[in-house]
């Protein structure tokens, strides 16, 4: 499940990653570490979380115990690799789940950084999953602090954290 990442310093806030990579160590998450270098920070991969669709209702569904991480968090770090020109089924998925089970505006006072990178993904899809993104926050009172699709770009953010 969740794993717990130490990076360094001791610090106050709560900062979850939400990793929507499939691979739990690849390019997301690199990128995610030098976001958060030098920070201490959970990361949950929702590769080991079971998360229905919108509109299903099976057991063991783990959206709540996903949301329940969110819910503590300070800031959210939401990484995810360009797949089929836009943000990973993972991650899209949550975001979906949202609707309906999360209040408006009940997210505020939170930081989000996105992390969204691909082996050559095209202005356009970077500007779709921004946009995503911005939208996301905005509904739900979340400061949303940037995008970064790279390390170089990552390490620039850290400075807002």
């Amino acid at each position: 499940m969740a794993q717990l990442m130490l990076a360094g310093k001791e610090d106050t806030m709560n900062i979850l990653f939400i990793n929507g990579s499939p691979n739990e160590k690849g390019n997301t998450a690199k990128v995610a570490a030098e976001l958060l270098k030098n920070q201490t920070y959970e990361t949950l991969n929702l590769v080991d979380y079971r998360i229905n669709a919108y509109g299903q209702d099976l057991p063991g569904d783990q959206l709540d115990a996903v949301l329940e991480k969110i819910e503590k968090a300070d800031v959210l770090v939401i990484g995810s690799p360009v797949y089929w020109h836009n943000i990973c089924g993972s991650v899209r998925n949550v975001l979906d789940r949202f609707y309906g089970k999360v209040s408006q505006g009940s997210l505020s006072g939170k930081k989000l950084f996105f992390i969204f990178q691909g082996a050559a993904p095209e202005a356009w899809m970077l500007d779709a999953g921004e946009f995503t993104m911005k939208r996301f926050a905005a509904l739900y009172g979340l400061t949303y602090m940037g995008m970064a699709k790279n390390a170089k770009e990552a390490g620039a953010l850290a400075a807002s954290l």
